[in-house]
């Protein structure tokens, strides 16, 4: 038994799936590589395109081919929207539950009560008729400003003031009476209560919370955790398999959003170096389970900058042809991505999109993986190549992946 490798190039979906017309009303148009092509119709990707990416796809461009011998499908997303936390929980093998869409001001009393029953000093700080929670002086509970509003509550501290560990109590108990898709805990040192509360902003007249990037939390010392709703870690890949002993490394946004308490989680964000970590991962184990999450072609798409996408899809494809080498009869690779980002689509969002899966396994050629349901179709095979019990969600499709 050998190496299963997930590389997720982070927002690269290959065209819309069949319900954002409904789901995410606009992403109906979205189709982040047609995008990418036609900014950048000489764009060559050749490890990409040999594993299968244009098949996938189902077009050729002028400088890209359909792969005869490639091993391709792809995967629809089960998760509601378009969402790196969810993405990748579905993944691991998460059955996405469906969030609600809520203002924190629907939530502010009932999250005031669950404090104070557990001991917590409440605040209830009100702007034009808005009001969030501040907790034992130092911990605000509002809106998340930055992710589609009314998806995400925000727990943000000043580190210098509260431990990170104080501020993840509160967050939990406030994920125990929400149930919007995550509860974002984070903050950093250096800022004080003065610098949150400059940072308060409204939306939409009716979402209040503290602006992230005003926060100053990310300028030292930042800590963040995302607390999802229905993400159980003890029925994921992850979980599963260091339970049963056997290695698992995560690396680059992957690291910081999934459990991974038995095994190795290693923070990243350059595409060279994740893909450099990648690498340095695969020849130090002897088997288990590696993901990797290229983030910066994500980045990319929020940027609205092909460009720079394109140099990110070529740094992670020359890290990928450093991989493929490496790899025997007894490995297996698998390239995906985790939602759509189009970078022309007109804004700056994520986009609801079908997902590519390339598979590479030395010996193996021209398998059909089909459109598969649900991402967790990967977590459920990884599980089974790796000889444990299947996570919550997904079906396995190791079969195919047999050699003959």
């Amino acid at each position: 038994m050998g190496k299963f490798i997930v590389i997720v190039l982070d927002g690269f979906g290959i065209g819309a799936m069949k319900d954002a017309a409904t789901a995410r009303p606009g992403d109906e148009k979205a189709n982040t590589l047609r995008s990418i092509l036609r900014d950048q119709p000489d764009l060559k990707l050749p490890t990409l395109e040999k594993l299968g990416l244009m098949n996938a796809y189902g077009a050729e461009s002028q400088h890209m081919k359909f792969s005869p011998d490639a091993n391709f499908g792809k995967s629809e997303l089960m998760h509601h929207g378009a969402d790196t936390f969810m993405g990748h929980q579905e993944i691991m093998g998460t059955r996405p539950k469906m969030p609600e869409i809520v203002p924190f001001q629907e939530k502010v009393d009932a999250v005031a009560q669950q404090l104070r029953d557990h001991g917590h000093k409440v605040v209830i700080r009100e702007r034009s008729g808005l009001r969030y929670v501040v907790c034992d002086d130092y911990v605000t509970i509002a809106d998340n400003l930055e992710a589609d509003l009314g998806m995400c509550y925000n727990v943000t501290a000043p580190l210098d003031f509260i431990p990170f560990e104080k501020a993840h109590e509160i967050a939990e108990l406030a994920r125990q009476v929400v149930t919007v898709g995550r509860v974002i805990v984070f903050g950093g040192t250096g800022n004080t209560m003065e610098d949150l509360y400059a940072a308060e902003e409204i939306k939409q007249g009716k979402f209040i919370g503290i602006a992230s990037a005003k926060s100053k939390s990310y300028e030292q010392g930042y800590q963040c955790l995302h607390l999802g709703y229905g993400v159980n870690k003890n029925v994921q890949a992850p979980t599963i398999l260091t339970n049963a002993g056997i290695p698992v490394t995560l690396i680059g946004k992957v690291a910081d959003i999934v459990a991974n308490d038995g095994g190795k989680s290693i923070s990243c964000v350059p595409t060279v170096e994740c893909m450099e970590l990648t690498i340095q991962a695969f020849r130090d184990m002897d088997r288990g389970f590696i993901c990797t999450n290229v983030q910066e072609t994500d980045l990319a798409g929020h940027s609205q900058d092909s460009a720079v996408y394109r140099e990110k899809l070529e740094q992670a494809d020359a890290g990928l042809a450093k991989l493929l080498p490496l790899l025997t009869e007894e490995d297996i690779l698998l390239v995906q991505a985790d939602h759509g980002n189009d970078p022309d689509i007109g804004h700056s969002k994520h986009t609801r999109e079908n997902v590519p899966l390339l598979v590479y396994r030395k010996g193996l050629h021209g398998v059909h993986l089909g459109v598969r349901s649900t991402m967790s179709d990967v977590g459920a095979t990884v599980c089974d190549f790796l000889g444990v019990k299947a996570p919550e969600n997904g079906t396995s499709f190791l079969p195919l992946l047999e050699l003959k």
